[in-house]
């Protein structure tokens, strides 16, 4: 399968004439990525082609096979892109090129050359060209077992750096439904969008152009040549006055640059400063990690190491960062804002599950089997089958950082959220009571699994705060009406206010007493059968709607 769809006849004749000249490269096409993968038109090729829209894939990209990778002059080498999350890495090389003053000569006895490549590192990675490389826990569900990398740490989280920008009359991510926006295929802005879609309750619907049929009962994706491309598009959307795109999901700086340069029309709808879904992870060629176990805990500890000075000193490390991607200083602090480096604690905490402040991996690599679909990860593998936690558990042992604790903080900017007035999402969930009681049926598993949404929802975001709120159905209110009048409606409408906000207050009671989750952070609120879910359905309006209140 082609993995550049829907080029025009030129970029199919460039495609053809970069293929032959990478021939001598392995006999596949090594594809432009951006932060963290994804596909990209050739160089050269017309501002219409780098922001058009592309075919989307019906699956993911095949690898070459995989081969393990054999240092050389006793050098690790790792591809990273152009991101400060990195910092430690960079940190405990001392800077981008092989030395024998960095951490890993020093402690361990071999050297590592970083280097920065815009260009997609899986095929080199799986095929043992590189040692090692970075991506998105997300990103391992899509490619699967075919992707023979390891996973022996987490090297933090993303804190802004992915955006959902949208023209300025939609506030929530339900308002996407029946709207088409604009990303990357396969990239962590693809699944920040599945991700917020499901949660909403919504489906995603990939279509071939702008011009295709949007469904009215989902989120429509058209996709681009990478996520700079989806935010120049939706830009050029607004200036030319056209109204097929509703909004993109791109990284910064296109983020603030989409937002700045539309004269007002687009506004970020929410970044992932406070909603830690979008996870950085180390990823080790499996082969090598198998043959070079020593090397392999050097490299875990001078991340973790560098990730330490990094926290501990920013300012100490701005101009290696700086020098790493030709950045000023300036750029350097901005950037490294937007990451959270994590210690020992988070990273063990992120693959055991233990965290309860962010996303765990086993969280996120399911949310992203879930969001991407049955049709496009057709055999998904098994989370654990990524991972080789040998090197973080010895550093544990040792006591090192024993003094390390997991610290990840909401940051907070703007007012506090007002709530039901601005809710990131809301969703419609249906727990079941017994008849005309609040008492909450806990043997249930659909209960069960509700009130576990609502944790992982609190769980995946910082300081966010959630609102349930209660209703009941009317089926019974043409009956009042008939016995007792309007004054008999009113006085039934006040005791089904009342019921529609003690069942609230016992889910949330159930998700403080189940989880420990903190009481504040949960507000609940009774709307009886004022707002109807539905005029024909009884069981739809029997429902305690959530929602999520993000800080941004």
């Amino acid at each position: 399968m082609s993995t550049q769809p829907g080029l025009t006849p030129l970029g199919r004749i460039l495609s053809f004439l970069i293929i032959v000249a990478l021939l001598g490269l392995g006999g596949y096409v090594i594809l432009q990525k951006s932060r963290h993968g994804g596909q990209n038109t050739p160089a050269g090729a017309s501002a219409e082609e780098k922001s058009g829209v592309v075919e989307p894939m019906t699956e993911t990209p095949r690898l070459p096979s995989a081969a393990p990778y054999v240092p050389k002059d006793n050098t690790v080498a790792i591809e990273l892109s152009e991101y400060a999350g990195y910092a430690g890495l960079i940190a405990a090389n001392g800077g981008m090129e092989p030395n024998e003053q960095s951490f890993f000569f020093q402690k361990y006895g071999f050297k590592v050359k970083l280097t920065v490549s815009e260009e997609e590192s899986w095929p080199a990675l799986n095929s043992g060209r590189l040692a090692a490389s970075a991506t998105t826990a997300d990103v391992l569900a899509a490619y699967g077992r075919q992707f023979q990398v390891v996973v022996p740490a987490q090297i933090g989280f993303s804190r802004g750096a992915d955006g959902v920008i949208v023209t300025s009359d939609i506030k929530r991510i339900n308002g996407l439904k029946g709207k088409i926006l604009a990303t990357s295929q396969f990239t962590e802005a693809d699944f920040f969008l599945r991700y917020l879609s499901q949660e909403a309750g919504m489906p995603v619907k990939t279509l071939s152009s702008l011009d295709a049929t949007p469904s009215p009962d989902a989120v429509n994706v058209v996709y681009c040549s990478d996520a700079f491309a989806a935010g120049d598009l939706f830009l050029a959307e607004l200036k030319s006055g056209r109204k097929r795109l509703s909004g993109c999901v791109t990284w910064a700086p296109k983020t603030t640059e989409v937002v700045d340069q539309s004269g007002g029309k687009a506004i970020m709808l929410t970044s992932n400063r406070n909603l830690l879904i979008i996870a950085d992870i180390l990823v080790v060629n499996r082969g090598f990690a198998e043959q070079q176990p020593k090397m392999l805990a050097g490299l875990v500890h001078g991340l973790v190491e560098g990730n330490r000075r990094v926290r501990e000193d920013p300012d100490a490390h701005l101009d290696l960062l700086a020098k790493a991607f030709k950045w000023d200083r300036a750029k350097a602090r901005a950037e490294l804002e937007k990451v959270h480096l994590a210690n020992l604690p988070e990273s063990q905490a992120f693959f055991s599950g233990a965290i309860d402040a962010a996303g765990s991996f086993g969280g996120i690599y399911q949310s992203a089997v879930y969001a991407y679909g049955k049709d496009l990860i057709k055999d998904p593998a098994d989370p654990a089958h990524f991972l080789n936690l040998k090197a973080l558990d010895a550093l544990q042992s040792s006591g090192e950082y024993a003094s390390q604790q997991i610290a990840i903080a909401p940051i907070r900017g703007g007012a506090k959220p007002v709530l039901e007035d601005n809710p990131l999402l809301s969703r419609d969930i249906r727990f079941y009571f017994e008849p005309n009681s609040a008492k909450l049926d806990l043997t249930s598993q659909d209960n069960v699994k509700s009130l576990e949404d609502i944790k992982r929802l609190l769980q995946v975001s910082p300081g966010s705060t959630i609102l349930l709120r209660g209703h009941v159905d009317d089926t019974y209110v043409p009956k009042f009406r008939k016995e007792g009048g309007e004054a008999l409606v009113r006085q039934m409408a006040m005791t089904a206010m009342e019921l529609s906000r003690n069942r609230a207050g016992e889910v949330k009671q159930q998700v403080i007493n189940k989880f420990k989750v903190d009481g504040s952070r949960l507000e609940t609120v009774g709307r009886g059968w004022e707002e109807p879910a539905s005029k024909t359905d009884p069981e739809k309006n029997r429902r305690v709607e959530v929602q999520w209140f993000t800080l941004e």
